[in-house]
């Protein structure tokens, strides 16, 4: 087969491919070894690891059939927030220059211990903190839907963020699958503005140790991948208890992509009239609709419901976030590991220095943010307040969830913007946000599915939100929706 056909394989189809022998491990890990270089003019990856990548793939091709092992030979890009043994680990960071980590993420060695191959490390919002992927030290992602041909954009488009760059190398064809971590929405959001599929999974299914926190009790690992059936393979590797993670939940991983040829016949879906928030373009609304119809045309039963916190999700997810940020992120200091800035002077200059210089403006912004609501005079009348909200946001899915079986809603309030439109405004960035925190206040799984296209062709996607621990049921509503939308791909896809 071709380079060009490797890279337009779903992973699934990869996979089988691999497994009847119609191509090598080798072979495949080559043709994407040459879409990540030619996917250099969207800045997606970091790190690229092509000598590891075909060691990895060598190996694949070594091991005797019966070994063969659930992503024999798949290659894959890694979000750089997760630490890789003794590969550069940087989450997009400047104060993080030169880490390379002696241990290994649980996610990532779930991968490996399943025959995955390593393409590199994928950009990122600093910190994972943005919605747009422009805040990284090692410069913005582009999204492969920018009109126009590659590096002479007529507009340069946002990826999504804050996993913009796992976005990118996905839509793009830059690898079959990458990993994500969603906070606030970065898996789901960026996943919409490029056109694939991903999914966070409840809070506690996947092992956060080694991945580089933001907001403890908010991110979450999933996968991101072209197709729903892709993700439910990738996220039956990912998943799984680890007792070095005090939050992860010791309960069976199914079979999710089992779990996709059941029938939604008989399910209920939920609409959230809270949801519908003034000045919602009307493309949204429309794509909203129809699958709402693809639904119903499968079976499913539509019901409204009620979310009467919604509108407090984000105030109170940008009091949790930041001050969980501002906690976490103390130990960048300078003196352990990561850059040191020492200007001559005691030991509180060097950390100033450090940190000032090691850290960008977003997450020097959440830093204060969290560290003033954390403040003696500030802790009941902010951060504890922001806590019962959350509380509250939760009983409002539990409740939902006796009228209903999973809730469907549109992804992100918009399409792709343009790379610097909201950048002065960071208000009117975070609520890009606004459809998926409250999934995430609540610990929910949510699964973002392309749906269609807007008036200027690019992709709009909708979201499918289910009750904890049933990823199962989230992505067989999401495959409906999928088969009735069709895959969308960029003009330049893999350049190919």
């Amino acid at each position: 087969m071709s380079a060009a056909g490797l890279i337009g394989l779903t992973l699934a189809e990869a996979r089988d491919g691999l497994a009847k022998g119609d191509f090598t491990a080798v072979e495949l890990t080559d043709a994407y070894i040459a879409a990540t270089e030619r996917a250099r003019v969207l800045n997606c990856y970091i790190t690229e690891t092509p000598d590891r990548a075909r060691d990895m793939a060598k190996a694949s091709d070594a091991r005797a059939a019966g070994e063969r092992r659930p992503l024999e030979g798949i290659p894959l890009g890694i979000k750089d927030l997760f630490c890789t043994k003794d590969v550069l680990t940087t989450a997009a960071s400047h104060i993080l220059d030169g880490f390379k980590p002696p241990y290994e993420s649980t996610v990532t060695s779930n991968l490996w211990r399943d025959g995955a191959v390593m393409l590199g490390k994928l950009n990122l919002d600093e910190f994972a903190m943005g919605s747009a992927n422009i805040t990284s030290y090692y410069g913005n992602v582009v999204n492969p839907w920018s009109p126009g041909e590659p590096g002479k954009w007529t507009r340069t488009l946002v990826p999504g963020g804050s996993s913009g760059g796992s976005a990118s190398a996905v839509a793009f064809g830059a690898a079959l699958g990458a990993t994500g971590t969603d906070t606030g929405g970065s898996i789901r959001q960026p996943a919409s503005f490029t056109g694939v599929a991903g999914i966070k999974p409840t809070y506690g299914r996947c092992s956060r140790f080694g991945i580089v926190a933001f907001a403890s009790s908010l991110d979450q690992a999933g996968p991101m991948a072209r197709t729903v059936k892709d993700c439910a393979i990738l996220l039956r590797s990912m998943a799984g208890h680890d007792p070095k993670d005090s939050t992860s939940v010791d309960v069976p991983v199914p079979d999710y992509e089992a779990a996709l040829a059941g029938s939604v016949k008989g399910l209920r879906v939920g609409i959230p009239r809270e949801y519908r928030v003034d000045g919602m373009p009307a493309e949204i609304d429309a794509i909203w609709e129809r699958g709402k119809a693809w639904l119903r045309d499968a079976g499913a039963t539509v019901v409204d419901v009620s979310l009467p916190h919604t509108k407090y999700a984000l105030p109170a997810y940008y009091i949790v976030a930041p001050a969980e940020a501002s906690s976490n992120l103390a130990r960048y200091d300078g003196v352990r590991f990561g850059l040191r800035v020492d200007p001559g002077g005691s030991l509180i200059d060097m950390y100033e220095a450090t940190r000032g210089e090691g850290f960008g403006r977003e997450v020097r912004r959440r830093i204060l943010i969290g560290t003033y609501v954390l403040s003696a005079g500030y802790y009941d009348a902010y951060y504890l307040q922001a806590q019962k909200v959350r509380t509250r946001i939760a009983q409002d899915f539990t409740a939902a969830f006796e009228a209903c079986d999973v809730l469907l809603t549109p992804t992100a309030p918009s399409a792709a913007f343009g790379i610097g439109e909201k950048m002065d405004d960071p208000i009117a960035m975070y609520l890009n946000d606004v459809f998926t925190v409250p999934a995430n206040l609540a610990g929910l799984p949510g699964l973002s599915v392309p749906a269609g296209l807007d008036e200027g062709g690019l992709p709009l996607g909708l979201q499918i939100v289910g009750r904890p621990f049933d990823e199962e049921t989230v992505l067989r509503a999401g495959a409906v929706i999928e088969a009735a939308a069709g895959r969308f791909r960029p003009a330049f896809f893999g350049l190919g």
